[in-house]
């Protein structure tokens, strides 16, 4: 933890270099995303079952699950790592050589700012601002799509979750307004707890989401054939709409800060919107 004028930021620098350090790659050149970007069509591929050739798994998969164990502990203040680890903690039960080389990729990214951390700034109302959004279809074995939330207290990222839905989504816009059902719930729950510390919310939390669909299907009281199988969400969502509790409305995909916690993305916007959430690094690289 170190404070500035900024604000505080917690960071856990010094186990983020025992982890880069014990891995053995203090001499490895770095990465700028923790992941490849077109990576999990491979590895699922890898994994799918039947198709694993005799001896495929690694010998030593404890090596595999203590490493994504680590670096899971290491999200607690890295959102930018987030999706990554989920991702990657799919595989625990039979990881094989090219899943163990994506989690080390992980530890050269992790080594380019091993200072990173999370901004909790001293300026701003403190007011909630939530964003949602999901990644349909994502999983090439199951066909399930995964979400991703983060919510901010004014400009302070406080809540982030990258997660496998739990059941298939039939449509793009059913993922990403069960996501949207996911950020509600946790807006609710913070809501609840700021209030008793003191800090009442007077207005809706703006919940931010890049789909039209799945905001159409919020603002319209009128249930479908398509929203049957979601109606309970649907019930949720618009009672909480009722209620003043969340106001959903839309963000481009390019300004979704979520977006971050559902898939791979290019140089350029996992940079962008890793400074979106508020990750900074205040410390010098390591020498």
């Amino acid at each position: 933890m170190l404070r500035s004028k900024e604000g505080t930021i917690l960071s856990q620098r010094k186990y983020a270099l025992e982890l880069i350090a014990d891995s053995g790659l203090g001499n490895a050149k770095v990465v700028s995303t923790p992941l490849e970007q077109n990576l999990k069509r491979h590895l699922y591929d890898s994994a799918c079952e039947g198709t694993l050739a005799e001896g495929a798994c690694l010998s030593d998969m404890g090596s595999y699950q203590r490493l994504v164990g680590r670096l899971l502990y290491l999200t607690n203040t890295r959102p930018d790592i987030a999706f990554a680890i989920q991702y990657l903690s799919q595989f625990m039960h039979k990881p094989q050589k090219k899943h163990y080389d994506a989690a080390l990729r992980v530890v050269r990214y992790i080594k380019r700012d091993p200072g990173l951390g999370v901004l909790l700034s001293a300026h701003g109302e403190p007011s909630l601002v939530a964003f949602c959004d999901a990644d349909w279809a994502a999983c090439s074995l199951t066909r399930r799509s995964v979400t991703g939330f983060c919510v901010k207290l004014g400009h302070s990222l406080i809540c982030w979750k990258s997660k496998k839905q739990s059941t298939v989504s039939r449509s793009s816009a059913e993922a990403e307004y069960r996501s949207m059902a996911s950020a509600t719930t946790e807006v609710v729950w913070l809501r609840g707890l700021l209030h008793e510390l003191g800090f009442q919310q007077k207005q809706p939390t703006v919940l931010y989401s890049d789909s039209q669909p799945a905001l159409q299907i919020a603002s319209n009281p009128v249930f479908h054939e398509r929203t049957k199988h979601i109606e309970i969400d649907c019930h949720f969502i618009r009672e909480k709409i009722q209620n003043k509790v969340i106001q959903p409305q839309y963000v481009s995909t390019v300004d979704q800060q979520a977006d971050i916690l559902t898939k791979g993305l290019s140089v350029h916007q996992h940079g962008y919107l890793k400074a979106k959430l508020g990750v900074k690094n205040v410390f010098h690289p390591p020498t």
